[in-house]
């Protein structure tokens, strides 16, 4: 065992000690290292605790059905801004879009209707689709993050509807077998750890009662390990490492869905939502931001806590990257936070290696006269050519930030598009004088020009 493992491992038994719960089962994924896996406790049934262990997931499962719904998209059987009763017959809140069902900004209530947690009744589909008339809208949509079980569901029913199967059917066609997640499942398997209430004033534990969520499934009904979990983790982080063939999901999808629609707090801008998955920003020792996100969610269910989140950027995150933790106590919250502190600490106690640079090929020639400073509002950029592609940086803009990328139209090689940070999607014009020589630039319409120069009416061949 290295160091770094021993450290890891001390996390996971000082969270578990301290947290008092039964059982707590984490994995680090990485693509430039063996999987690490970690258990302490017992399952608190005659299995033996192990990394095959399952625990139930609870709201992580919404990532799957997020994907799902994606999936859709893509393939065009859907658009986010789609009525979901476009797809799904129901007798209300059917004029509530899949974006904002995704986002958790639609406004409807968080639970079925009904005091489901006190009877413990999940309404199978007729049931659930009848009683939505009887669900309220607490909130406009649009107006503000409000987290709703509901709304997931709706959407899980809406993905079956359209594939003509069940949510889980389609769950372990489209994603489940093509990334190799053969332990999460519907269902509890053999062995599966019992999840607990540890009471708050003694030691005493008493199990929880396990619940099938019915047609509330596709918010919260998923099984699972913390290998596949961390696989999964680094899948929403990394999807090119992980899927590279974009066998369940694109690339630039996941990018999509990354993005944040809304904070969860108006005040404290410390988490955001995207489609479906949870945005973390994290900090550094001296609570600086970084530029470093932690990307995916949480599940409770009862007797269950889980965390599932992959790393996106920061100098030492490798390919891959994601950790999960899952644990047998409803009350275990260091569960939610142990797997930032696993991701935190890998990157920096065992960084990524660093890749040697190595000459490249030099730009095109019609692109070799703009490289270099320009102006523009009065502030000083460089372009430069990097990794095949026209790129351009603010020159006060801190390392860590990305650069704005470009690329020409196909038939228009002076006309390009930015196709990454700044001003993305926004067109870069290039003027050219009489030798064809590059002597001005428009990007989003704004001037820039070799110096510094005010707003006032402007010839490029004159200056």
């Amino acid at each position: 065992m290295t160091e770094v493992n021993r450290q890891f491992e001390r996390l996971v038994r000082q969270a578990q000690a301290e947290s008092r719960i039964p059982a707590v089962s984490a994995a680090l994924h990485r693509a430039d290292r063996p999987l690490w896996t970690c258990t302490v406790g017992g399952t608190g049934n005659d299995a033996p605790l192990g990394p095959g262990t399952a625990f139930r997931i609870g709201s992580v499962t919404k990532t799957f059905t997020a994907v799902l719904v994606l999936q859709c998209r893509d393939d065009g059987l859907l658009d986010l801004d789609d009525p979901v009763g476009a797809h799904l017959d129901v007798p209300a809140h059917g004029e509530l879009t899949v974006r904002r069902l995704l986002s958790h900004t639609s406004g409807v209530q968080r639970e079925p209707y009904g005091d489901v947690w006190d009877t413990l009744h999940s309404p199978e589909l007729d049931e659930f689709l009848a009683d939505l008339a009887r669900a309220e809208r607490v909130l406009p949509p649009a107006r503000r993050f409000h987290y709703s079980n509901l709304g997931a569901a709706l959407l899980g029913q809406a993905v079956a509807r359209l594939r003509g199967g069940t949510w889980a059917e389609v769950l372990a066609d489209r994603v489940l077998g093509p990334l190799g997640l053969a332990d999460t499942t519907p269902q509890p398997p053999a062995g599966a750890a019992t999840g607990f209430l540890v009471d708050a004033y003694s030691d005493h534990a008493r199990p929880e009662p396990n619940t099938d969520l019915g047609a509330v499934g596709p918010a919260a009904q998923l099984w699972s390990t913390a290998s596949d979990m961390a696989r999964w983790a680094a899948f929403l982080a990394d999807p090119a490492a992980v899927d590279p063939a974009g066998a369940v999901l694109r690339s630039t999808t996941l990018d999509e869905m990354r993005w944040p629609l809304t904070v969860t707090d108006e005040t404290l801008w410390s988490a955001g939502f995207g489609l479906g998955l949870i945005l973390l920003p994290q900090r550094d020792a001296s609570g600086a931001a970084e530029r470093v996100l932690h990307v995916g969610h949480d599940g409770a269910m009862p007797g269950f806590l889980a965390s599932v989140y992959g790393r996106r950027g920061g100098s030492g995150t490798p390919g891959a990257m994601g950790a999960a933790v899952l644990g047998s106590s409803g009350t275990g919250v260091a569960v939610n936070e142990l797997a930032h502190q696993i991701l935190a600490a890998s990157a920096r106690e065992d960084p990524a290696d660093i890749v040697p640079w190595t000459p490249g090929e030099p730009a095109p020639e019609p692109y070799r006269g703009l490289l270099g400073r320009w102006w523009g509002e009065g502030f000083e950029y460089v372009f430069s050519w990097r990794d095949g592609a026209l790129r351009a940086r603010g020159a006060a803009d801190p390392a860590g930030k990305p650069p704005a990328v470009f690329t020409p139209l196909p038939d228009r090689p002076d006309v390009l598009r930015t196709v990454s940070g700044r001003e993305v999607g926004e067109l870069l014009r290039l003027t050219r004088d009489d030798r064809g020589e590059v002597v001005g630039l428009h990007w989003a319409t704004y001037r820039f020009t070799r110096r510094q120069e005010t707003f006032d009416r402007f010839d490029f061949r004159t200056g």
